[in-house]
Parts: structure tokens; sequence; C-alpha cells
């Protein structure tokens, strides 16, 4: 593996293939590496223990770049996994096994090229950290050595620790195996959906482009999960171990309660409390709040909460198979049926929402142009499809 341990910060780890690995496809044998290296060198703990931290804040998420260099990203990934294919035989894990840990290989590739810039820029800068899990159309469910992907919405049912109950919409039922005393990663992609219970009975809704971390078992005092994108959480109560949310740029911290987070890379982050109380803890500012149902905290760019009054139900209706807007501004509805139907909006020369809101519901229906219909209607527009890009203009 080649770690200097004399010198070596929390970076030198997000920079080692081992670790990537470990992180991102656990076994028992990569467990046992990695638990004899912290016993050989236990001044090192404290660095893995900041650099497995720093990891699951790494997006990898799909990013704006010049098509020339999505061309060579696509090259070096298939040149990646063939060659780790080679290397590792992973040939048994799959094809997504094999990309997932390629894909982390080239965002390192992308990581080192900016290794000139402070730890925490080259660590989270978008320029550097390029992947592409949220890319497939497939629901993806990853725990250890198992990639099991799914071409419907799912639910699932986390049972003892080491299995799973999904179920489909037309497929009906299925097992599968959860590994021991691992972060487990469900990762779904623009335009689908998908529920999980949790081991401790905590439910899970997850809104299209989101990625859930979560263990097989909730161990320690804390239960605690990951999540970039959006979901609607209600956490099962147990007053001696408080329920921890992490994501990107703030914690919430709970015992038994309703909410929802959004917490997309690019736009405004927000918690919505419908039931209980949670504690927020932002991590730039070092700032934390309590919020009362209907009360939304919006993250700043500063890293502060402003703190409002809201209707709950405005902001929890997807998971019911729904949009609800009042005095919404048009651009943030077209984001939301954006992600939930993977599509792409272009606005013609005579077009413009700025300033512009929209007040209505639109049902999440499997036929997009009654919705696009009822999108027209409350934004006094017309529309033109071709394919997934939607192209919107005036008469």
């Amino acid at each position: 593996m080649g770690l200097n341990t004399e010198n070596n910060k929390y970076i030198n780890y997000l920079k080692d293939e081992k670790f990537i690995e470990w992180k991102l496809l656990p076994n028992d044998e990569l467990n046992n590496f990695w638990s004899d290296f912290v016993k050989s060198h236990p001044e090192e703990k404290e660095n893995l223990e900041l650099a497995d931290q720093h990891f699951h804040k790494i997006k990898l998420s799909y990013f704006e770049i010049p098509e020339e260099k999505r061309v060579e990203l696509r090259r070096r990934l298939k040149s990646s996994v063939e060659s780790f294919n080679r290397k590792r035989r992973l040939r048994n894990l799959g094809y997504v096994a094999a990309a997932c840990i390629s894909i982390l290989i080239i965002s390192l590739i992308y990581f080192q090229r900016g290794f000139n810039q402070s730890a925490d820029e080259a660590v989270f800068s978008p320029g550097y950290i390029v992947g592409s899990e949220l890319e497939s159309q497939d629901i993806i469910l990853s725990s250890g050595n198992n990639v099991t992907s799914f071409q419907e919405n799912i639910d699932i049912h986390i049972q003892n620790g080491n299995s799973a109950r999904v179920i489909t919409g037309e497929s009906g039922e299925k097992e599968v195996k959860i590994a021991d005393n691992t972060m487990n990663r469900l990762i779904v992609p623009y335009g689908k959906r998908s529920k999980i219970i949790l081991s401790d009975g905590t439910k899970v809704w997850l809104n299209s482009g989101s990625i859930l971390e979560f263990p097989s078992m909730f161990e320690g005092s804390n239960r605690t999960v990951t999540i970039s994108g959006e979901m609607y959480i209600e956490v099962a109560e147990d007053s001696k171990h408080p329920f921890v949310v992490i994501a990107p740029e703030f914690n919430v911290q709970v015992l038994g309660t309703k909410f929802n987070v959004t917490a997309y890379e690019g736009s405004s982050s927000s918690v919505v409390l419908v039931e209980g109380s949670v504690e927020l803890k932002s991590s730039a500012a070092k700032e934390e709040i309590i919020l009362a149902p209907n009360q939304q905290a919006l993250l700043s760019d500063s890293g502060t909460f402003n703190r409002r009054d809201v209707d709950a139900g405005l902001y929890t209706s997807w998971k019911d198979g729904y949009l609800t807007f009042s005095d919404t501004p048009i651009m943030e509805a077209l984001k939301q049926i954006e992600r939930y139907y993977n599509l792409s909006f272009n606005f013609g020369d005579n077009v413009s929402f700025a300033g512009s809101e929209c007040t209505g519901k639109i049902i999440l229906s499997d036929n997009l142009d009654n919705v696009l219909t009822a999108l027209s209607l409350i934004s006094s527009t017309n529309y033109k499809r071709e394919n997934n890009s939607i192209f919107i203009y005036k008469n």
C-alpha cells in the first residue's frame, strides 16, 4: 500500500486506493487489514477517523464539464474498469462495483491535480471530484461485496441487520443480503424514488437524485445516517440513542420526530419540521438552533440558519406522489420537476420567469405529458417535448 505513517495527514488516506476500496466496498479482509493497521499505528487513529468523515462528504455527483473532458473521463473510466478487473479480480463483483471503484480513482486523479490547494479546498472542489453515481437509471443498493440494482421504484425493509426485504411494483418481493457491521449505500438516481425502513424501525423516503448511507445495525450511543439530496424521515423513538442526520453542511439531531431534509449540491439546503423537535448544527458557522413543528431552517451562504414559519405539508407532499406549490418561484418548481423526471428544461427567447410564482398541485404521474400540461396551466406557458428535453415557450 505504501503508507508512510510518520508524516501523513488524513488527506493521504483519501489518496490511497486501499482506503478508497475499503470505504466503498468493505469486506472482512479489508476490515481486518485496517483494524490491524490501527493497532500497529495507534497514532494514526485520529487521521484515519478524519479521513472517514471527509470521505462521506465527498460528492460523487455529476458536474457540468466541457464535452471534451467528458470524452476523456469516459475513456479513462473504461480503462480504469478494465485495469481493476485485471489487478483486483473484480469480475465476480460485476460491472457496477468495478465502475464505482474506478469512479473514485478518476476523482482521485482530479483530486491530486488540485493538491497544491489547501486540504479542504482540494477535497470539496467540484472541479476535482467528478463521479457519476447518479447518472445510472437504476436504484442501487450497495452493501459490502453485494451490489444490487433495481429498474423500478422500491421499498426496502432492513431485517435483523443481515438481510433486506425489497418490494417492487411489478416484480414482487425479493430478499437481498446485507453485510454485517458495515455502512450501506442506497443510491436513487434522477427520475426515481425509494423508501427504506432502517433496522431500528425509522422510515426514510428518498427523493430523486439522493444518496443515503446507513449501517446494517445501529450501534453505539447515536444512530447516525448520512444524506445527500432530499429525504423525509420518521424517526423511531429511542430516548437513549439520539438519531443524527449528517448532511454536507449541517447535522440534525433528534430523539423521535418527523422532518424533511433538502441537501442537493448547488441548491439551498433546508430542514422542515413536521412533528417533534430537532436541533441543527451548522458545520461552517458552528451555529445551533432548535426547530418547532411547521418551521423551516434555511442555510445561508455564510453557514448560518434563517428560521421561518411554513406549512410543512408543502415540503413533504413529494413522498405521497404530488408536488404542492404556494406562491412558489416558478424556477424552483421546475427544478423539482427536473429532478423527479430526469428532465432538462430549455426556455425560448420570450420566456422569463424572473420574479414569477405559481400556486397549485401537480400529481407526479407516470404520464409526463399530464404533468407538463398542468405545469403549462399554472405557469401560463406552452411546451414542446423532445425526449428528455422540454422546450418552454409563450405564444
